[in-house]
């Protein structure tokens, strides 16, 4: 029985607030260790860690928007690659920082795990 087609995740609830040190590079650096998205092929939810490491340049994303974004997810049926560019990708979109890192270390799954990090900067 195919899946029906995955809910679109939100990037609309990302808020941003200004870099209180814009002539300053620091790192943020978030962990959400209760990810989820579905797998496109049985529907069934993959778990992971999501790391995000970034250095700001004007913008820094607001904690609660980033929560409720990675949260978007969990309806989405995508795969491990796919779902970590989309995170970067929206990320990149919204900050253009300076630097991005996003690793998503998904929980094993028949026996593998998977371990996918996109870079920008």
């Amino acid at each position: 029985m195919p899946l029906p087609p995955p809910k679109p995740r939100s990037a609309e609830v990302l808020e941003t607030f200004p870099n209180p040190k814009p002539g300053r590079d620091y790192e943020i650096d978030f962990e959400c260790p209760e990810f989820t998205c579905l797998c496109p092929k049985t529907g069934q939810p993959d778990f992971a860690t999501i790391r995000i490491v970034y250095v700001p340049d004007q913008l820094c994303v607001e904690l609660k928007s980033l929560k409720l974004y990675l949260w978007s997810f969990r309806d989405v049926g995508a795969f491990h690659e796919r779902v970590t560019n989309d995170i970067c990708d929206d990320l990149v979109a919204l900050l253009q920082p300076r630097r991005l890192t996003v690793t998503a270390e998904f929980k094993v799954r028949g026996g593998i795990t998977t371990k996918v990090t996109c870079r920008h900067g």
